[in-house]
């Protein structure tokens, strides 16, 4: 019972979030971007006035702010998040072309990142200021600074090119859709993987290393030890879960920004995911498109941390859903 009203909790501090995120999105725009000027995105720029006039009357852009927020209001309760200015099309039609390449990459790169970043850490924890440990701190520092398009490039210079010049075709540039081949689909993202988890799976092998070397010096780490549980058991059962507990804070926080991060990765390997169509929306000053996208990362955002909640009570038995 009290995980449902927990969830029911969160799920309504989350709708209440969304909404405050669009209102202000919604009223950004609303103030900075003139009528006249998103009907000329319509006609295009041969238009003359008197056209722009209709336009602007035949879309509502010259009504009140609450008569536009409430149509927007409206249409988001029903899932509808308007038409590009631009391109004519739905919103949620161009976010559904752009988000399998995107969430491709995402969960690809999390799953990469945590086995890598946590499975170091946790070596590096467990036999400190050895070589391992020594050589995995000189990574971490190297991975960290490394920046995202540096990487992508290297990868695109020194494994792609050489392979394809070397008839291995299997790895490739762009996104090929999952339903074309399980195959084709790792091909094109696994030099995308490995650029975003090298920068992550550095920070989560500080991160990991760290909280497990306090959490090995807490007391009921020694009271286990005192009882006669193997080291073993006690690093497994007992230290790695409790410090998990701020490897998976820090994973709610990337994985919920990430959405909207990962353009730099998108642009370099051209996968054409929502990160990029919303610099381009950006750039066009298509704004129902960047509104939609905003709503999507706010979602998102809300989900992840929905999950990191229900992890933590998973993994560490001092932290109780109230």
């Amino acid at each position: 019972m009290g995980t449902v009203r927990f969830l029911l909790r969160r799920v309504l501090s989350g709708i209440l979030v969304v909404w405050v995120v669009a209102t202000l999105t919604f009223l950004l725009f609303f103030k900075a971007v003139p009528p006249m000027a998103v009907a000329r995105l319509l006609a295009g720029k041969a238009a003359r006035p008197p056209q722009l006039e209709a336009i602007a009357r035949t879309h509502g852009l010259n009504d009140p702010f609450y008569v536009q927020y409430g149509r927007f209001i409206g249409r988001l309760l029903h899932g509808d998040l308007g038409y590009s200015y631009y391109s004519q099309e739905p919103v949620t039609t161009i976010i559904k072309q752009g988000l399998p390449a995107t969430l491709s990459l995402v969960i690809g790169g999390v799953i990469l990142w945590l086995i890598v970043g946590i499975s170091v850490g946790i070596l590096s924890a467990t036999r400190p200021r050895t070589l391992f440990d020594r050589t995995a701190t000189m990574g971490v520092l190297a991975g960290v600074s490394a920046p995202t398009f540096v990487v992508g490039q290297l990868l695109i210079l020194i494994v792609f090119l050489p392979l394809s010049q070397h008839g291995f075709l299997w790895i490739t540039t762009g996104y090929n859709p999952i339903s074309e081949g399980l195959s084709p689909w790792a091909g094109a993202m696994l030099l995308p993987w490995i650029t975003l988890a090298i920068v992550q799976a550095a920070v989560y092998t500080r991160l990991s290393r760290g909280s497990l070397l306090d959490t090995l010096g807490e007391d009921f780490i020694r009271t286990a030890r005192a009882k006669g549980l193997t080291e073993r058991r006690v690093l497994y059962r007992h230290a790695i879960r409790a410090a998990m507990t701020p490897v998976v804070s820090q994973l709610g926080v990337d994985v919920g920004t990430l959405l909207g991060g990962v353009v730099v990765v998108e642009q370099v390997f051209g996968l054409q995911g929502v990160g990029q169509t919303s610099v381009q929306a950006i750039s066009q000053g298509d704004g129902q498109v960047v509104l939609g996208f905003v709503i999507l990362a706010t979602c998102f955002v809300v989900a992840a941390n929905l999950v990191v909640d229900m992890v933590y009570a998973a993994l560490d038995p001092r932290v109780r859903i109230i």
